[in-house]
């Protein structure tokens, strides 16, 4: 027995797929995985079969032609294969996830594609494809073009596409969000977005309850950052949640860290991002001994309770370039 792939179109009408796949069984064709694209042309429908040895690639497309196939498209298959595509593509979106980089490999494997070609310029038009060309755009900037003679792409694997692509965008930025940010006593730690593998070591610092601690590491339409020191232990997180054109501000330093301008390095970041994003203030409720930090930035006190006080911060509603690699935080 041999695998091959083959993909054909039928009408998209009620029986029509049985007949195919009734034709196939007559030559013996074992079907081992299918796959139904809908498509304006009609139903492309994508198998992978084990068929006897005596059977040529002529044979096939005789059985297909006669179960009302057109367009039909076979070769030879590998016995990797076998994985149907949702795990194929989820296994490739576990690779991009930790080599971002490794974009252009995983969708030749995704589609089957002869070539990737990035461009530096947005895609020539929308984004979308032809038979032989699909144009997907880089979250990053530029555009990826990807080509395959054979088979006609199609709408599913278009949207299959574009989602890796925009998940290796997603994984890139936030690469690109780790800072290195140097101390005024020499000192360098990394800051950079938390993530569901921060939740334990976060637990440590905070001492907070599970429900209250995944709502400061995933906070409303906001941004949590972790502070990590040489041994990539976490020593501080600053949190903003967001509400209308607000910004609630969370910030929780490592007693052993205090004093060094950490916090207020931290704050300053959080500025920026909700400057960026057009929020009108932030506010905090913080203790009275943590005021200092947000009046060097400008904030505005008024009286809490319970040895607290709130704070304002006015933004300008400007939009602001991005950080540097390096960030010097003063006293």
């Amino acid at each position: 027995m041999a695998l091959w792939r083959i993909r054909a179109t039928v009408d998209d009408r009620p029986g029509y797929l049985s007949v195919l796949t009734a034709s196939l069984a007559l030559r013996s064709v074992n079907i081992l995985a299918v796959q139904v694209h809908t498509t304006e042309a009609g139903a492309v429908d994508d198998f992978l079969v084990d068929a006897p040895d005596t059977l040529t690639e002529a044979d096939l497309h005789a059985a297909i032609a006669r179960g009302r196939g057109r367009d039909a498209f076979v070769t030879r298959a590998e016995a990797q294969g076998l994985a149907d595509q949702p795990t194929r593509a989820l296994a490739l979106a576990g690779h991009v996830a930790h080599d971002p980089d490794g974009l252009g490999e995983a969708l030749i494997s995704l589609l089957d594609a002869a070539e990737v070609r990035w461009r530096p310029e947005p895609p020539a038009g929308r984004p979308g494809f032809d038979d032989t060309h699909m144009r997907l755009a880089d979250p990053l900037g530029g555009s990826y073009e990807v080509l395959r003679p054979q088979p006609a792409f199609t709408p599913a694997e278009f949207a299959r596409a574009r989602a890796l692509v925009a998940l290796a965008g997603t994984i890139q930025s936030r690469q690109d969000e780790r800072v290195t940010l140097l101390l005024s006593s020499g000192r360098e730690l990394v800051v950079r977005p938390a993530t569901a593998d921060d939740l334990d070591a976060v637990r440590d610092l905070h001492g907070l309850p599970d429900p209250r601690l995944r709502r400061l590491m995933s906070p409303a339409g906001g941004v949590c950052l972790v502070a990590e020191d040489a041994d990539e232990r976490i020593v501080a997180t600053a949190s903003l949640t967001v509400e209308g054109d607000l910004g609630e501000l969370s910030v929780l330093v490592d007693a052993g860290w205090r004093r060094r301008g950490l916090g207020t390095a931290l704050v300053r970041r959080l500025r920026r991002w909700a400057e960026r994003h057009d929020l009108a203030a932030l506010v905090a409720h913080v203790r009275s001994d943590d005021v200092a930090l947000l009046r060097t930035l400008g904030g505005s006190c008024s009286a809490a309770d319970s040895g607290m006080v709130d704070v304002t911060l006015r933004l300008a509603q400007t939009s602001l370039s991005g950080d540097g690699a390096v960030l010097n935080a003063g006293g």
